[in-house]
């Protein structure tokens, strides 16, 4: 039973690195980490809406995630500041889904679960859920890769070579609120931006081309799962912060071993 539970634990931590590694390299790389965690905090209210309504927490966390990434980027093109729309959105968000939480008296709704990740409780419907979605998100970086990195190394290039930076800026969006949705249950709401943003920025230091620091990502963020389950086990720590500990202990060593 130990070996069962652990075992789906480091598939669901692994399958989510398929799709954390090179999303996480466009955040960093387009300045995007405040918007990870906008949307991330969002997913709190789809976990109380999906609660109130019977319907599934991946969808409700989707659909949420998915209207507050779209919003925030409709808001931030008409002008309006990013950080103080994605400030104002992220929290409030937040606040509205522990409020709506809270009402929810007929139903006992673990709210540290999804704030905080709860990866040991995987179950084998959820496995396929997260594997499914990291998948979706990888093939459809994988499909759109070039046309993103034009569009993230400069707009007016992207444009000049045909392409559409509103439609590689929605496909992050997408990509994002995708990510968010099947992450919530292995690292948690308040976590989900730094499985991001960290083993990319550890992946930066050390790679050489694009393409290999999303793929430095995608193993750091497989080596940093491993190491925080191991962790959990072994000083019986929360699993979903060790993960994220252990990140970010990857980044500090990759700091001191920083090439020349």
């Amino acid at each position: 039973m130990l070996d069962d539970f652990l075992l789906r634990a480091a598939l669901a931590g692994l399958g989510l690195t398929l799709a954390t590694g090179p999303l996480g390299s466009f955040v960093v790389w387009r300045r995007m980490a405040y918007f990870g965690d906008a949307t991330s905090h969002a997913a709190i209210l789809g976990v109380a809406l999906a609660f109130g309504l019977g319907l599934p927490v991946y969808a409700g966390t989707l659909i949420v995630a998915l209207a507050v990434a779209v919003t925030v980027a409709s808001l931030s093109g008409r002008g309006h500041a990013s950080d103080t729309v994605l400030g104002v959105i992220a929290h409030s968000a937040l606040a509205f889904g522990l409020v709506a939480a809270s009402f929810l008296s007929g139903l006992r709704v673990d709210l540290s679960a999804f704030l905080f990740g709860d990866i040991l409780a995987v179950s084998r419907a959820d496995l396929a859920v997260i594997w499914g979605g990291a998948a979706a998100v990888a093939g459809l970086l994988a499909w759109r890769w070039q046309g993103l990195l034009t569009a993230t190394v400069s707009e007016a290039l992207a444009r000049a070579s045909g392409l559409d930076p509103r439609r590689e800026r929605l496909v992050l969006t997408l990509a994002l609120a995708l990510t968010v949705a099947v992450a919530i249950k292995i690292v948690g709401a308040l976590l989900i931006a730094a499985l991001l943003i960290v083993p990319a920025a550890t992946a930066r230091q050390i790679a050489r081309s694009p393409e290999a620091m999303a793929l430095g990502a995608t193993l750091t963020g497989a080596a940093s799962v491993l190491a925080g389950l191991w962790a959990s086990l072994r000083f019986d720590t929360p699993a979903g912060p060790s993960i994220v500990a252990a990140a970010a202990i990857l980044f500090l060593a990759s700091l001191v071993l920083r090439r020349p």
